[in-house]
């Protein structure tokens, strides 16, 4: 048996969930609901949608755990097949702040903004994959700035780490090797290459902060090593076709 939702507006819909926007305790919340698969058994469904609420959740405490800002998780409903955590309000996706105020200038400020939000991404994904957890789907979209107005006034290069908010845990492991924060940080150099090509810079300067900030340089060299493989591999395939 599946449970409604409470009294909810839907704002967004992926492949896999629901996005709800609603109240849980007095506090706004965004309710994400994994919906059934009608094409799957329905006890199977259940099984898997139970497993992958709970890595999810997991994710997301872990992550903050490692000093990552993501938001705040109020309640766990496998009855409702749902996570309800924090809305954050007023926020603005890291993709169009990008595309807001860097794309296309050069000048200083742009720069002085580029800098401040790349070393705070870099900082929170060596953060992650310092204590292994891998978030599996590393964009633009799936950042969050708190204030990002106030960021976009910066006039000198400052630390916004605390600005940034983490989303979308859905396909985030816990457990990884570093081949997997390798893929990671592919996966994030390929959806950069996508979504921001007019600023190619941006890769490359959140790796370099990403090196800086991650701790355990033995493991870093690892990641390192496994990085190039994959980015080779990745070549290797594109050339093929």
């Amino acid at each position: 048996m599946v449970y409604e939702l409470p009294e909810s507006e839907l704002i967004a819909q992926g492949a896999e969930a629901r996005l709800h926007k609603g109240t849980y305790l007095g506090k706004t919340v965004l309710i994400k609901e994994r919906f059934e698969k009608k094409y799957r058994h329905p006890d199977l469904d259940t099984r898997l949608t139970k497993e992958r609420i709970k890595a999810e959740a997991r994710a997301i405490v872990r992550a903050k755990t490692a000093g990552v800002g993501t938001p705040a998780l109020y309640l766990v409903d496998f009855n409702r097949r749902s996570i309800f955590m924090q809305f954050i309000e007023n926020a603005t996706m890291l993709k169009t702040f990008i595309e807001q105020h860097i794309t296309g200038r050069d000048d200083d400020t742009a720069k002085i903004l580029m800098n401040n939000v790349t070393s705070a991404l870099g900082q929170a994904v060596a953060k992650l994959h310092s204590k292994n957890i891998v978030h599996g789907d590393l964009t633009t979209s799936n950042i969050l700035l708190k204030d990002a107005e106030s960021l976009a006034n910066a006039k000198a290069e400052t630390d916004v780490s605390e600005q940034l908010v983490v989303i979308d845990f859905g396909l985030a492991r816990v457990e990884s090797t570093s081949e997997d924060a390798a893929v990671d940080l592919y996966v994030l150099e390929r959806s950069l290459s996508s979504a921001h090509a007019q600023v190619p810079e941006l890769f490359g300067l959140i790796y370099k902060s990403y090196q800086k900030f991650f701790k355990n340089k033995s493991h870093l060299k690892e990641v390192i090593s496994k990085y190039e493989d994959v980015k080779a591999r990745g070549r290797k395939r594109t050339m093929v076709g």
